[in-house]
């Protein structure tokens, strides 16, 4: 009997999906260090602020235009991958169903490190984070808007309670996708294998063939 490397490769992410996944990483990643700067020009919580090392454009001005790029990147990266999602019936296949029973199982089956994970497949707490930062996205766009032109989107920024308290609805909901980003990291590093599957788009397995 002898071995052999082989491989076993299965599709799991497609390359619109890989795209606008990493496009999207890297505008976050500026909103966000931006995002922490232009907070400390103007505190929300008392003396409280970000320490400069983590924040990103030095000054008020550049972080705002750092902030403001990255805003148009990410709105026109996230209409792609909404458009392809809706289309082809990615998200629906990926983030439903959403039932309270699976939540709550899968959510007790994580907390006691019973959860098993598959490639590709999200399992309902995956699916319920998923369409929360979604929404979270989606409320942190309409806050910007308020905030960033509270007179031409007088009714928006009305909606969010006026401009001060838009900024505390905008935070928030940024606090919200840095936490979301935050889990997924961990989950990355607790199940490594899930990297190389959103680079190539494929599960490579070196395994052995008996012979």
């Amino acid at each position: 009997m002898s071995s052999s490397p082989g491989r076993a490769e299965r599709p799991i992410h497609p390359l619109v999906v890989r795209i606008t996944h990493w496009v999207n990483a890297l505008a976050m990643l500026i909103m966000i260090g931006s995002g922490w700067r232009i907070y400390n020009a103007s505190q929300i919580f008392g003396d409280w602020a970000f320490p400069k090392a983590i924040t990103l454009g030095g000054w008020l001005g550049g972080a705002l235009q750092w902030h403001f790029a990255a805003m148009w990147l990410l709105v026109a990266n996230g209409s792609v991958y909404l458009t392809y999602g809706l289309a082809s019936g990615h998200l629906r296949r990926r983030l439903t169903p959403l039932r309270p029973a699976e939540i709550g199982r899968d959510l007790v089956a994580a907390l006691t490190f019973r959860l098993p994970h598959r490639l590709g497949v999200y399992n309902a707490v995956q699916r319920l984070l998923y369409v929360a930062v979604l929404l979270a996205g989606l409320v942190a766009v309409l806050s910007g808007l308020a905030i960033w032109k509270p007179v031409q989107f007088a009714p928006l920024t009305a909606l969010m309670g006026g401009y001060d308290q838009g900024r505390v609805v905008h935070f928030l909901a940024m606090a919200g996708i840095t936490a979301f980003v935050g889990v997924h990291l961990t989950l990355v590093l607790l199940v490594p294998q899930t990297l190389p599957a959103m680079i190539f788009g494929r599960e490579i397995r070196l395994g052995s063939k008996a012979g």
